[in-house]
């Protein structure tokens, strides 16, 4: 292979490199183990593989109109899975992922993210925001919430807590909870499963309801099952690639 710059690229040592170590020379040493499950492939087949992952993912669509069929738990297990192997800061895994099935509850989480949406479409609604959704069509009316077999809500941990209570700081939650959200949307569209991003606001009615920690806020809920025969989503257009990326800029 043609050498490149980057071949002959020699970092600088820093003068702050010796007083890092000397702030972690009671830590043990860190552990590394090889590269698991890697085989390198041909480009050939690099590029149908993205070309066909691609093409799969454009065909992913949010929708409100879900069927009431059953989904079998292990479906859900699994993307949750999936969602849970999303890098995050400093390895701290600050997703938790609650998935309900009990029509009682969702009955509950409808009721109550339908009182908080009800205020936010008649009075916390600026005119900018309400004509940006009008498109949508969406309303305070969630019935996706019942209908769906299950409806998942993921919470980020804020901080971790010690068995002595403690507080244990997690980094970069936001961004490391997003990933998560996204692997865990893109399994449910592989599986042949549709789901909903949504955000009822506000949302502290869920950590209340779920029983959740104070050192967790609910992110997003995602009702997920089998959309219905009758599905429509709204008349959309993706950007295209030059809208959203930038090469050596």
């Amino acid at each position: 292979m043609p050498k490149t710059d980057a071949d002959s690229f020699t970092r600088p040592a820093s003068p702050a490199e010796p007083a890092y170590k000397a702030l972690t020379r009671h830590l043990p040493e860190p552990r590394f183990v090889p590269l698991p499950g890697y085989t390198r492939i041909a480009q050939a087949q690099m590029l149908a593989r993205a070309e066909a992952f691609y093409r799969t993912m454009d065909q992913r669509r949010t929708t409100r109109h879900f069927a009431t069929d059953p989904v079998p738990k292990r479906l859900i297990e699994l993307a949750i899975l999936t969602a849970g192997t999303a890098p995050s800061g400093a390895h701290r895994q600050p997703w938790r992922f609650v998935a309900i099935d009990d029509p009682r509850l969702k009955a509950r989480i409808r009721a109550a993210a339908e009182e908080e949406e009800l205020k936010t479409y008649s009075e916390r609604m600026t005119d900018e925001w309400r004509e940006a959704l009008h498109p949508l069509g969406t309303d305070h009316v969630k019935e996706h919430l019942t209908d769906a077999p299950w409806v998942v809500v993921l919470f980020a941990e804020k901080f971790g807590l010690r068995p002595d209570g403690s507080h244990r700081k997690n980094y970069y939650v936001d961004e490391s909870v997003g990933i998560a959200a996204g692997l865990f949307v893109a399994a449910i569209h592989m599986m042949g499963l549709v789901t909903l991003t949504h955000t009822p606001n506000p949302m502290g009615f869920l950590r209340e309801l779920l029983g959740r920690g104070t050192n967790e806020k609910a992110v997003l809920v995602l009702p997920v099952g089998y959309p219905r025969p009758d599905a429509k989503v709204p008349e959309l257009r993706r950007l295209p690639l030059e809208a959203i990326a930038q090469w050596n800029a």
